[in-house]
């Protein structure tokens, strides 16, 4: 949230006193924007000034207030002199800086304030602006945010969570080589699902931290459908390598399709809690997609083989509903195999 702090003047002018600005277009004295801003320029907050002089300091009777232990009670003061803002460090301990300026101390118009420059005070920034500065266009809604309206509903939010823990307890069913019941699978669905939202909440815990809006519920609800989406890859996956062989072009294919499923899901959870640029957002999907798939091939390949006298073979075995193609009867497999015998033999006489 923007903090907007609006001071009164507290004196008349016969005549208004008119300043230039970088685009020589006249702004009216008496009018400043002063936002406090992080070492990533990320607004904190903002303050919209009509009077002439504006004290800055960690004294109370400033007009604006710092609680930066590095800032001296009565620090500096922006003051419209001669038709332009001017900055004056009252004698600070460690003195003010204009970050334009911050490699030549020694320029001589270092005092003087243009729009949008940065003031370095302390361990804090100020970025000052005029009246007239202009902002970015607006930007026009994405097709996604029909999408996430949908999604971040609380029946789609509540009817994704109940489905992942759904597959969740019959993952887990198909897994326990023992009788389990069904307390036993909800409390282990419950676990993974909690487990899992740490991501969601997580995303949005950094949004919050960031100033920006962490829109809980859609986070929530993209997460659990991608998750979803996850486990069908998963189970596709699996059905093609049933019905194909361990070589085939296509299970190569089909492998890839998690990582993209990853990469989408990074891709909302940085469109839906972050205010950044496409290019940006790119890079941090991608980024964490390589993470998290390239540590995991890490891990496995750098794992050394060992002598086991009991090795488990990763077979996948399913019901023949599973099948793709129509499978033949005893008889019809037989003579099949009988051909291929003789074929081989002839083969074999001839070399």
């Amino acid at each position: 949230m923007e903090v907007i702090k609006e001071n009164q003047d507290a004196f008349t002018t016969t005549e208004p006193m008119i300043a230039m600005t970088n685009n020589d277009v006249p702004l009216e004295a008496g009018e400043i924007i002063i936002e406090e801003i992080t070492r990533n320029h990320k607004l904190l907050h903002r303050h919209r000034l009509h009077q002439h002089e504006v004290a800055i300091g960690r004294g109370y009777q400033n007009d604006i207030i710092l609680a930066d232990p590095h800032i001296c009670p009565q620090h500096l003061t922006i003051k419209f002199s001669q038709g332009a803002w001017q900055l004056n460090d009252n004698n600070s301990v460690n003195g003010t800086v204009l970050e334009r300026n911050k490699k030549n101390q020694q320029d001589e118009n270092q005092q003087i304030i243009n729009d949008g420059d940065v003031i370095i005070v302390g361990k804090s920034q100020l970025r000052v602006m005029f009246s007239d500065h202009k902002v970015a266009e607006a930007i026009a809604f994405s097709p996604f945010e029909s999408l996430i309206d949908i999604i971040r509903n609380p029946i789609a939010v509540f009817i994704s969570i109940a489905l992942f823990m759904l597959i969740s307890a019959n993952i887990s069913y198909l897994s326990q080589p023992t009788e389990i019941n069904i307390s036993q699978l909800f409390v282990s669905a419950l676990k993974m699902t909690l487990i899992f939202a740490v991501w969601p909440a997580g995303v949005a815990l950094v949004s919050h931290l960031t100033k920006h809006d962490p829109r809980i519920l859609a986070q929530l609800g993209i997460s659990f459908t991608f998750f979803i989406l996850l486990w069908l890859s998963d189970l596709l996956e699996e059905i093609i390598a049933f019905n194909s062989a361990s070589s085939s072009m296509l299970g190569l294919i089909i492998s890839l399709l998690p990582i993209g499923i990853a990469f989408s899901l990074f891709w909302l959870n940085s469109y839906i809690g972050f205010h950044v640029s496409a290019k940006r957002r790119m890079i941090v999907a991608i980024s964490i997609t390589t993470l998290v798939f390239g540590g995991s091939y890490l891990i496995q390949y750098s794992k050394k083989a060992e002598f086991n006298p009991r090795p488990q073979y990763n077979s996948t075995i399913m019901a023949p509903k599973f099948l793709i193609a129509p499978s033949s009867d005893v008889d019809t497999f037989l003579e099949r195999s009988n051909a291929l015998f003789e074929q081989a033999s002839k083969a074999a006489q001839q070399d």
